[in-house]
Order: structure tokens, then C-alpha cells, then sequence
């Protein structure tokens, strides 16, 4: 468990809340010590450690946590530094903006309380809450749990501008993560579909369980544009470069439009079963995504509930 963040009127102390009895009863828990860490070096440093020492006196000794992201993320000491001198503001707000926060921890525990009713045998892993380059806001998968960047979701407000419900929204999409099927989550050279189903899957469960999807801004992106954006998509769906699809917002232009089409897929799945509780384990179970989307009903442009 996470060591509790003392840091004053502007610290982290709502993390340590995440770590308490309400979450216990479903077992996720907030592991914190690598922000403190991080905070740690950061003051004394004046808010500038140099790229040696964010290497050797906090990504080589964090947790196995910090030390998965910076593996499969390429967070580096001088990554980081670079980072740090580029929006030294994201590190500031860090600390200020998970103070809004006090809601997160009752309704996360609410969504996985759902979660467990509806799948007994999911079993919810640590989240990591580390400080990185700025980049990735988070990320899950059943072999290594959850990873959030603290400093890069609290940046993120094109995601959702509410900060509470920006951080339910991931945190609950990235425990969905680590139910699905490794086949899905982690083999190399997925294709467009399979990643755009792994996400999509995500992003349709988390509103089913906590009442809307995590990234938000994808409405004012896709109004009126269903048919061309999906007529696209379905020519591509075999292609391994996801560059077109996934993993290609930035802060200032935000994308990921294979996120939405996933989930419009898996929504149709849903909307179009008889036995919900069963649609609900196969969206959480599935590993063939051409089978999925074949018995889905989805076509480009389909007008969905």
C-alpha cells in the first residue's frame, strides 16, 4: 500500500483516502509512494532536478509500478527533465489539482462494486500514481496492473474539463484494462480493430458502469461526421500502423478517434442482446475481434441508442 502524502494545505492528501476502508471492500488501493518520492526530490532541488538525478534517485528506485511505465512509455531521467523545463506549470498543478478530489474515491469504489456484481471474479490490482514526462495520462493491463500519470491527467483537460469526473473516467476505463484478455492487451502487432475493440471495450463499460465514458471530447468531435469517420475506419481496420486511429492526441489536438469507433462497436454488441448480463462478460472477454465485430450488428454510420 502507498505511503500516506503529507505535503501541506496543497498535497495529495485525498490519494491516502483512496487507500482506506471503502476500497478495501472491492481490493483496489492507490499505491502513492512513488509521488512522494517524486515531490521529495523536487524540492529539494528547487523544482528543477537535473536528468541524472531524476534516473538514479527516482525512476531506478520507484516501484515496480513506476518502473513498468518507464519501461513501455520511455520515461527517462532525461525525459523527464526535458519535460519538466518545457511545462514546468504541469508539475505545479499536480499538487493543486488532485485537492478537487475528494469524490473520486467513493465513486470508483461504486463503479467496481458494480463491476464485481456483474463479473464475481474480477480482481482489481493496484493503481500506480506516479509522476512522469507528461505523457501517458494512465495504463492497464491484467499482467501489470494500472499506472496513472498524475502530472499528465491533471494536464489533460481536453479529456474532461471536470477533474472529478476526468479522473473516474480513466481510472475506472484503465480497471476494465485489467479484466480484458492478454490476447487483447498484450501481444505486439495488434491490428486498427483489435486495439480500437481493447479501447473501445473500455470506454463503453466504463459509462455502463459509471455512467458516461472517460474521454468526453469525443462528441464534439464526431457530431454529423459518423459515416465518414467510420466509412475510414472499416478500410483500415487490418492495418498494424495505428497512427491514423490510436494513441495520437496531444494536449492541444486531441484524436484517438479509434477509441470512439471501438465503442460504438461494442455498443452496438450490447443494444443488440437479448441477455445483457452475458453481453456485458463478452465485451470484458473478448479475444477474436473479427468474430466481435461480425456478430456486433455495427456498420459505418449506425445510429445507436
Amino acid at each position: 500500500m502507498g505511503s500516506v502524502i503529507r505535503f501541506s494545505a496543497t498535497g495529495l492528501l485525498w490519494l491516502a483516502a483512496l487507500t482506506g476502508p471503502a476500497a478495501a471492500r472491492t481490493g483496489p488501493v492507490l499505491e502513492t509512494a512513488d509521488v512522494e518520492l517524486f515531490y521529495r526530490l523536487y524540492d529539494a532541488n528547487g523544482g528543477r532536478p537535473g536528468a541524472d538525478q531524476l534516473q538514479r534517485d527516482y525512476l531506478d528506485v520507484g516501484s515496480e509500478g513506476l518502473r513498468h511505465l518507464a519501461s513501455v512509455r520511455n520515461v527517462t531521467g532525461v525525459r523527464m527533465a526535458d519535460a519538466m523545463a518545457a511545462r514546468p506549470e504541469i508539475y505545479v498543478e499536480a499538487r493543486r489539482c488532485a485537492e478537487t478530489l475528494p469524490k473520486v474515491r467513493e465513486r470508483v469504489d461504486a463503479a467496481l462494486t458494480e463491476f464485481a456484481r456483474r463479473l464475481p471474479e474480477a480482481r482489481f490490482p493496484p493503481v500506480t500514481v506516479a509522476v512522469g514526462r507528461g505523457r501517458p495520462v494512465a495504463i492497464g493491463s491484467p499482467a501489470n496492473g494500472v499506472q496513472v500519470g498524475l502530472e499528465a491527467l491533471c494536464a489533460a483537460t481536453f479529456i474532461n474539463p471536470d477533474i472529478e469526473d476526468r479522473f473516474v473516467g480513466v481510472l475506472v476505463h484503465e480497471y476494465v484494462h485489467t479484466q480484458q484478455s492478454p490476447a487483447m492487451t498484450e501481444e505486439q502487432a495488434h491490428t486498427v480493430l483489435e486495439i480500437s475493440l481493447a479501447e473501445g471495450a473500455a470506454e463503453f463499460l466504463t459509462e455502463v458502469l459509471s455512467g458516461a465514458p472517460a474521454y468526453a471530447y469525443f462528441g464534439p468531435l464526431t457530431e454529423g461526421r459518423e459515416l465518414e469517420i467510420e466509412t475510414r475506419f472499416a478500410a483500415d481496420i487490418d492495418k498494424t500502423d495505428l497512427s491514423d486511429w490510436l494513441y495520437n492526441s496531444t494536449l492541444e489536438t486531441p484524436a484517438d478517434l479509434g477509441y470512439w469507433v471501438g465503442y460504438r462497436i461494442a455498443k452496438a454488441y450490447y443494444q443488440n442482446a437479448d441477455d445483457k448480463a452475458a453481453a456485458f462478460r463478452e465485451i470484458v472477454g473478448l479475444t477474436d475481434a473479427k468474430a466481435f465485430l461480425a456478430a456486433s450488428g455495427w456498420r459505418p454510420g449506425i445510429v445507436l441508442d
